[in-house]
Parts: structure tokens; sequence; C-alpha cells
């Protein structure tokens, strides 16, 4: 079976297929945290700025609030 291990975190690729290898080492190059156990979120929010980032959206057409805070 390919595999592959990134020389960055350590992290080991593998799969039957060979194209669908070089996908998935193509994502993890985008996403690799570059150290090994390190966390982080793509996803993160600064704590200090909790208001609506699409505040068109924050109501539904009937005025109701749509997100929940």
């Amino acid at each position: 079976m390919p595999e592959l291990v990134c020389a960055d975190c350590g992290k080991r690729l593998y799969h039957d297929n060979e194209a669908t290898l070089k996908i998935q080492e193509t994502v993890h190059s985008k996403f690799c945290r570059k150290e090994m156990g390190k966390t982080h979120s793509y996803m993160h929010r600064d704590e200090a700025h909790m208001e609506t980032f699409d505040a068109e959206r924050e109501n539904d057409t009937a005025g109701n609030p749509v997100l929940k805070k």
C-alpha cells in the first residue's frame, strides 16, 4: 500500500490508490500543523469579537434571531 510520511509533522498518509494519496498529500500540505501534536483551528474566532459576521442574516424574515447568543 503506498504511503507517505510528512517531514514536518510526522503524520503518516496512506491509501491504496496513488492518485488519491497525491490528493491527500496536497490537502495535508495546506493544513499541516508543522509540529507534532500542535493543536489549532482554522475556524478560530477572536474571543473579543463576538458580533455576528453577517449582520443581514442575524435575524430571519420574521425578525426572529437565527443565531443563539
